[in-house]
């Protein structure tokens, strides 16, 4: 029997401690089997005991293992019996239960024999990563072809055309994909199909998509879900085409139609690991040879630094914000800095030099250097920094089955880590991975770049921060012909209330670095005291965070923007001062005025949400937060600076609430339906809901700090139908449940605040009507018992997101209850009544000052103009439904001849310039009031239109 490398190393007293622990606790159900060892297998069993929780765990559980791990299995591993182990196990099982129940107890055996063996030094690195990649693959595909079995068996065998057998592909992303997985790694996954058919053989036949996605949902289960004995891998297809709003599964065809036409430079870098699980076939080749295109361009790709650059300082940022400290994966010089380097030279080099399209790391590298591309010193440095890093991960992740790339936070898990890896002590094992990092860092430096110099010399502005004479500051000042008396004493003030917070040394010293930079900028400002004012409030925040003073102090960008953002708009100096986040975004200039389009607000979301575990959902609730309020800045950044109009404004921020509201519905969905199931009516992946936005979200005119005006509904449900999961419930309680949990994740307060203030009064009977209205019963509502006022609000109604088959029925109630004919002196009279009504009850300008909403002539006014007029007249012109925003409701009114074109104008030149002064008056924190006179001649004619229409 091979035995440990060193089986006489003493163990720490702290690991000594934990293995009498855990020998105890084996005692006392295996008693007879431990006094059968020999002294060294008792002292080999004892340190792994002592350095391992998850082996400790597993095998009180499962003494009978011991026997079996001794009687040769540690010393030799044989990977391809994994595959053919397990496809015996499973032959067995008749149940979904059992194939889970047996996936989970060998999947466990194997991870304690493969932890065993790391620990114990009987395997290399390289070698464990394979051992743990293929174990994953066997169990990935033996679970596939388990449950491709079952369902052709269910539903008949998925065919072509040709009548050809269709089978599920799975790509392998990531470390599974390049055979390097850890040991708790979740595993990265997306599903495909060759060609598009139906099943043959069945009780009924199937679309081969439906097939697969049901295929699909149930092969996630059976790997996923938590049972009693754990879990086989967590499984992530979020890197599927369209993330969690596109479908589980697509064909061959609809995979190579999206990475042409949408396929993200995070994409191609994700897909440079991609690889096909399984034995190898024709179909395997097939897909390889449609995405080799999209990830390896025929040219030589200088574009991917810049993209991998860029995907870096996302990854700085998400450390910041997360706080993430001693991040051996994440943090400066870690893991995924050596990912990049090798994979910035495969995507630049790979289209040209095809030994450079692999999946694995360590191939690569090598491969790199026979090219010539990489210098002895720097593949032996890259090479041995990463191992090590790699083996303390895989370390860390054995000693308790938990996925963390986080140095220890405590002696005893530093005592385990420093017996395998040969250290004297935590302080000896903390320089050599500082080595490490430091030496990966400078290669990721020389490759990729992306941090900015700054010159050195000290600039007068060093004296003037730290002059403690008032008298000699301005005398400073005078010298350089500043004229501005008030910033002397602010900045004396300000620093003596700087002194008294306790910022730490390495705090204090950046503040000292930033501030004469700082003073840079500010005294090039045309009021040097009035720009320091709300900078100063920002600094304020941030006292404490010195990884954003050093921010600041590092990047020139950001220290401008800061000046000019918060000189141009106190409502972005208050944001910036309340989410200290947000100050990522001012790194790069070019980006923070590059607004996202207004398409790509969903796409932009979901990799965002990427990075966030998918079962965090504190994390992901935060994460929605910050993407809502960085590209908020962005659209008030580009707004304040005159690159967006007002249109354009609302459009984004319309656009952006509903990529959050599609994300937000998902997520319920997902929380929701993991629990209870989903109603068993429900095909693919239909939701059988809907959300329709009314208001300023229905009109598309949202503008900063608006509130969601929000409807739900979903499809008739059937009498007494259920949920199809293990705690099913009553569909209607199913739906209200997901109507709470989606207004949970929009009104919760993380650290980043509030998602939307979300108002549902609009709903039928208001505040005392059902959360989800039934389709049917919104429709018979609509036409029966609404009244005049929420047949106005329906004229800004609009269908936000949801299945296409409400979307439908959604526009036929909605087009049927407006072309309704009505009596026009008594909707004239309705009209005029509620908007009187809210006058009376809203309108509180005092005199002199015109409210820009509720004052006569105002935006109010000329919403109600735009709902009466289509109300009136849409039984006549279908048309008027079609829009449900006012320029264009206008428009098609100047068009029918149903308003003069003037009027129409006017009303539009009016709307936009009253919208437009809003969001001004917003951004510079002040309320929506303008001087009557500002607006006087605007307004008069907006009354006499009103007046002309509707007396």
């Amino acid at each position: 029997m091979t035995m440990q490398k060193d089986s006489n190393k003493s163990l720490s007293i702290l690991v000594n401690q934990t293995a009498e622990h855990n020998w105890l606790r084996l005692e006392e159900v295996w008693s007879e089997g431990l006094a059968q060892l020999t002294p060294a297998q008792q002292h080999e069993l004892k340190t792994v005991l002592g350095l391992s929780d998850y082996v400790a765990a597993q095998l009180c559980r499962h003494p009978e293992w011991i026997n079996r791990l001794f009687a040769g299995e540690l010393s030799l591993i044989e990977r391809k019996n994994f595959d053919l182990e397990l496809h015996e196990v499973l032959s067995s099982a008749t149940t979904e239960e059992m194939a889970k129940a047996s996936l989970r107890r060998f999947r466990n055996y194997q991870m304690v024999r493969l932890a065993w063996r790391d620990f114990l030094d009987y395997a290399s690195l390289e070698a464990s990563l394979l051992d743990l990649s293929a174990l994953a693959e066997a169990l990935v595909i033996c679970a596939r072809d388990w449950l491709y079995k079952d369902m052709c068996a269910q539903y008949g065998t998925p065919m072509d055309k040709e009548g050809n057998a269709q089978p599920l592909l799975i790509l392998g992303m990531g470390k599974l994909g390049g055979r390097e997985l850890n040991f708790s790694s979740d595993i990265d996954l997306i599903f495909t199909f060759p060609e598009h058919g139906e099943t043959v053989g069945g009780r009924r036949s199937l679309d081969n998509q439906q097939f697969f996605i049901r295929m699909g949902q149930r092969l996630v289960n059976l790997l996923d879900q938590v049972t009693v004995d754990g879990f086989v891998f967590r499984v992530d297809m979020r890197l599927r085409p369209y993330g969690e709003s596109g479908p589980l599964v697509v064909s061959f065809s609809g995979l190579e139609d999206y990475y042409q036409e949408q396929g993200r430079d995070w994409e191609r870098y994700a897909m440079v690991k991609a690889r096909a699980l399984g034995p190898w076939s024709h179909f395997s080749d097939e897909l390889h040879s449609l995405l080799r295109p999209f990830v390896y361009r025929r040219y030589i790709d200088f574009s991917a630094i810049e993209s991998l650059r860029k995907m870096k300082q996302l990854i700085a940022q998400e450390v910041r914000r997360r706080h993430l400290t001693d991040n051996i994966k994440l943090g400066a010089g870690g893991i995924r800095e050596v990912e990049f380097v090798v994979q910035s030279f495969q995507l630049i080099r790979g289209g040209r030099e095809p030994a450079l399209r692999q999946q694995s790391l360590f191939g690569a590298i090598d491969t790199l250097y026979s090219l010539g591309q990489f210098e002895y010193l720097a593949v032996d440095e890259l090479k041995h920094s990463y191992l090590l890093l790699r083996r303390v991960e895989n370390l860390l992740q054995a000693i308790d089955d938990k996925q963390t790339q986080t140095l220890p936070n405590n002696p005893l898990d530093w005592a385990r880590l420093c017996h395998v890896l040969d250290m004297a002590n935590e302080v000896d094992l903390r320089t050599h991975i500082e080595a490490a990092m430091s030496k990966i860092h400078r290669h990721f430096k020389a490759t990729v770049g992306g941090e900015e110099g700054e010159e050195k010399a000290e600039h007068w502005t060093a004296q003037l921060w730290h002059v403690q004479d008032i008298d000699d500051a301005v005398a400073l000042l005078a010298e350089q012909q500043i004229d501005d008396d008030k910033l002397c004493p602010m900045l004396s003030s300000w620093r003596e209330t700087v002194t008294k917070r306790s910022i730490g040394p390495r705090g204090r010293e950046t503040l000292d670095k930033l501030m004469p930079r700082l003073l840079e900028e500010l005294i090039n400002q045309q009021s040097p005291s009035a720009a320091f004012e709300p900078v100063s409030k920002v600094l304020e925040q941030i006292l404490t965070r010195t990884t954003y003073l050093e921010l600041l102090c590092e990047n020139p960008g950001a220290r401008q923007q800061l000046v000019s953002l918060c000189c141009a708009s106190p409502w972005i100096a208050a944001q910036l001062a309340k989410f200290p986040m947000l100050l990522d975004e001012l790194i790069d200039p070019s980006q923070l005025y590059d607004t996202t389009s207004i398409d790509d607000y969903p796409s932009e979301l979901r990799q965002y949400m990427l990075r966030v575990p998918e079962d965090d959902m504190e994390q992901q609730m935060e994460a929605l937060r910050q993407f809502k309020l960085s590209q908020q800045l962005k659209i008030a950044a580009a707004d304040v600076t005159g690159v967006l109009p007002v249109m354009q404004v609302s459009d984004h921020l319309t656009f952006l609430a509903e990529a959050i509201i599609e994300q937000v519905v998902m997520q319920a969905w997902q929380q929701v339906s993991v629990r209870h199931g989903v109603p068993a009516h429900l095909e693919g992946s239909d939701t059988g809901f809907a959300v329709v936005g009314y208001g300023k979200l229905g009109g598309i005119e949202l503008g900063y700090g608006s509130d969601l005006d929000l409807v739900f509904l979903c499809e008739n449900k059937a009498d007494n139908s259920q949920t199809n999961g293990e705690r099913p419930i009553e569909v209607g309680h199913f739906y209200l449940k997901l109507a709470q949990r989606i207004l949970h994740l929009f009104s919760t307060r993380t650290t980043s605040g509030e998602l939307y203030e979300v108002d549902m009064r609009l709903r039928p009977s208001g505040a005392s009507g059902l959360m989800v209205s039934e389709i049917e019963r919104f429709g018979e509502y609509q036409a029966n018992e609404a009244w005049t006022w929420e047949h106005q609000a329906l004229v800004r109604s609009r269908f936000v997101f949801g299945d296409n088959s409400l979307a439908v029925k959604f526009s036929r109630i909605r087009a049927a209850i407006l072309e309704k004919p009505r009596d026009k002196t008594e909707l004239q009279k309705a009209v005029r009544e509620m908007r009187q009504k809210m006058r009376d009850h809203l309108l509180k300008a005092s005199d002199g000052m015109f409210d820009l909403k509720q004052s006569p002539g105002g935006i109010a006014d000329i919403e109600f103009i735009a709902q009466y007029l289509v109300l009136a007249n849409a039984h006549e012109y279908p048309e008027l439904t079609i829009w449900s925003d006012n320029v264009r409701i206008f428009g098609v009114l100047a068009e029918l001849e149903l308003l003069p074109m003037m009027s129409a104008q006017h009303l539009t030149q009016t709307y936009c310039l009253l919208r437009d002064e809003n969001h001004r008056l917003t951004l510079q924190q002040k309320a929506g009031l303008l001087p009557v006179l500002e607006v006087e001649e605007h307004a008069e004619r907006v009354l006499n239109i009103y007046r002309a229409v509707l007396e």
